[in-house]
């Protein structure tokens, strides 16, 4: 993928009293860009905030944006991983919001174990670029992009 068809990309996930911090944040550096000790740039950070639930417990919230250019395309080749690439593309209509935003949700206790599915956890959040801004050209970007990805899953 020569172009990336992102102009970012953002996770968050919830990390709540009964879960333990540091494998909620390992499930989320699942979808991150490891570095290594020749590469000179810094590794995505996560930001971490603490809020506090209905009942008055701690929630935790994780979150990162990457806006590299390589960073993105780690992220979507994580996401070739998934099986329901096919899903994804069916629903693309209902995932691409007014203001070209990509939505997915992705499974917290599938990444800590090291795997891409959908399910609940983990919010990803993506700024599909579309010049003209509009709906239905970030769609068909989109789409483009998913189908690749698709296809380099089979």
């Amino acid at each position: 993928m020569a172009s990336v068809p992102f102009h970012y990309v953002e996770l968050r996930t919830f990390c709540y009293a009964t879960e333990d911090e540091h494998r909620v944040a390992d499930a989320l550096d699942h979808f991150l860009p490891s570095r290594g000790d020749d590469d000179p740039r810094d590794p995505p950070e996560l930001e971490r905030s603490e809020t506090e639930g209905f009942n008055g417990d701690r929630i935790l919230v994780f979150s990162t944006r990457l806006e590299r250019a390589d960073d993105v395309r780690h992220v979507l080749s994580v996401l070739a991983e998934a099986d329901a690439m096919d899903q994804v593309l069916d629903e693309l209509d209902d995932r691409v919001d007014d203001n070209c935003a990509f939505f997915l949700s992705l499974d917290k206790q599938a990444a800590f174990g090291g795997r891409t599915e959908l399910g609940e956890g983990i919010t990803l959040r993506a700024k599909v670029e579309a010049y003209p801004a509009k709906r239905e050209t970030a769609v068909e970007n989109a789409r483009e992009t998913f189908a690749d990805l698709a296809a380099a899953g089979d």
